[in-house]
C-alpha cells in the first residue's frame, strides 16, 4: 500500500523528469535555430561574395520586366571555365570548357537541360561573325556568351552561373561524391593537366577530381557524348543536393561556391530555387544538339543541324511559356518533348 509520502516522492520525480525533458528539448530547438541562423549568415556571405552583376545588363533584352524565380519560369546559363595558372587564362579571357543551358518551369517544377558542344559553329554578336561558341567567352567574357546563346535559341537568359574547376571539385567532394557511370577505362588529366585519374568502367561513386576528369574527357568518343556525360553529372549533383544526408554538408558547399563561382543571382533569388528540391529530385529532361563534324576550312567545327536546332529552341520556348503551345505544358511535361530529348530524370527513378 503506497503512503502519501511515497506518492509525493513519485510526483516530485515526475516533475523533475518533465523539467529536464523540457530543458533538453528547448536546448535542442535553440541549438538548431542558432545553427540555422549561422548557415543562413554563411549562405548570405557566400552569395554576396559570389555575386557579380554584368555591367549595363539588369535584365535580358528579350524580357520586358525582371523575372521572379519564386513565381516565374526562368533560364540559367552554366559556364564551366578553365582559369588555371598553367593555361595562363584568367576568368575573363578563358574559353568555356563546358556550356549548359537550363530552363525551369515554375508550375510543373521541371527542368530542361541542354549541353552545347564547345566547338559549335555559331554566330557570336560580340564579334559579328560565326566561330566556335567557346570563343565567345574568350573574346567578350560572360556577356558575349550570354548574347550568343540568346541568339542561338531565341530565348532570354535570365541568370548565369560561372564555375571554375575548383568549384566543380569542391562541390562534389562536399556532397560526399556522386554516383556516375564511367563508359570505358580511362587515364585522364586532372585539374593540373597531369595524367593521374585512372578510372575503370561501370557505375561507381566518384570524388570531385574523378568527376571532373569524366566531365572533360572526349578522346575515345566525341563532344556530343561528352555533353551527355556532363548532363548526367549535373543530374547526379542535383540528386545529392536534394537528399537529406546533404543538409549537414551545406557549410562546405557554401565555401566552395564563395571562392570559385560567380553569378548574377542574389541570395534571395537563390533561395527561391529551393522549391524545386522541396519534394525531392525534380524531373530533368536532357536535350542534345544534333550536328556533324566539319573540316572543310582546315579548322574543326561542329556544324549544328538547323532543323534539330529549331526543334530544341521550340521546346525551350514552350518550357519558358514563350510560345502558344506553352499553355499545354502541364500535360506535355510527362511525355518526351522532342526527338532530341535523350533522357528524363525524376525522383521516382
Amino acid at each position: 500500500m503506497k503512503t502519501r509520502q511515497n506518492k509525493k516522492k513519485g510526483s516530485s520525480k515526475f516533475r523533475l523528469f518533465l523539467k529536464v525533458t523540457t530543458l533538453l528539448t528547448l536546448s535542442l530547438v535553440i541549438c538548431a535555430t542558432a545553427y540555422g541562423v549561422y548557415l543562413t549568415k554563411q549562405a548570405e556571405h557566400a552569395a554576396n561574395n559570389a555575386f557579380e552583376e554584368i555591367e549595363d545588363r539588369k535584365i535580358s533584352e528579350q524580357r520586358e520586366v525582371k523575372v521572379e524565380p519564386a513565381t516565374d519560369n526562368v533560364s540559367i546559363l552554366i559556364l564551366g571555365v578553365d582559369d588555371s595558372e598553367k593555361r595562363d587564362q584568367g576568368a575573363d579571357n578563358s574559353r568555356t570548357d563546358a556550356l549548359l543551358l537550363a530552363t525551369l518551369n515554375n508550375k510543373s517544377k521541371t527542368v530542361k537541360l541542354v549541353s552545347i558542344p564547345r566547338d559549335s559553329y555559331v554566330y557570336i554578336p560580340h564579334i559579328g561573325y560565326r566561330d566556335k561558341i567557346n570563343h565567345a567567352h574568350a573574346r567578350g567574357g560572360t556577356l558575349a556568351t550570354i548574347e550568343t546563346v540568346e541568339e542561338l535559341f531565341d530565348i532570354p537568359i535570365d541568370y548565369y552561373v560561372r564555375l571554375n574547376f575548383n568549384a566543380f571539385i569542391e562541390i562534389i567532394d562536399a556532397l560526399g561524391g556522386i554516383e556516375a557511370e564511367v563508359p570505358y577505362a580511362m587515364l585522364e588529366m586532372d585539374e593540373f593537366d597531369r595524367k593521374t585519374i585512372n578510372l575503370e568502367p561501370g557505375l561507381q561513386t566518384l570524388n570531385g577530381r574523378e568527376a571532373l576528369a569524366l566531365a572533360r574527357t572526349r578522346k575515345q568518343d566525341n563532344d556530343i557524348e561528352r555533353g551527355k556525360r556532363q548532363q548526367e553529372i549535373i543530374k547526379a549533383i542535383a540528386t545529392e543536393a536534394a537528399s537529406f544526408k546533404s543538409i549537414t554538408k551545406y557549410d562546405d558547399l557554401l565555401s566552395a561556391v564563395s571562392d570559385n563561382m560567380k553569378t548574377d543571382m542574389s541570395f534571395t533569388e537563390m533561395k527561391s530555387f529551393f522549391s524545386y528540391l522541396t519534394n525531392g529530385m525534380p524531373r530533368i529532361d536532357t536535350l542534345t544538339l544534333e550536328g556533324y563534324d566539319d573540316m572543310s576550312t582546315g579548322i574543326y567545327y561542329y556544324k549544328l543541324n538547323e532543323e534539330a536546332l529549331d526543334e530544341v529552341s521550340h521546346v525551350l520556348q514552350s518550357h519558358l511559356g514563350l510560345s502558344p503551345e506553352s499553355t499545354n505544358l502541364s500535360s506535355a511535361s510527362s511525355q518526351t518533348d522532342s526527338a532530341y530529348t535523350t533522357k528524363s530524370y525524376s525522383d521516382t527513378e
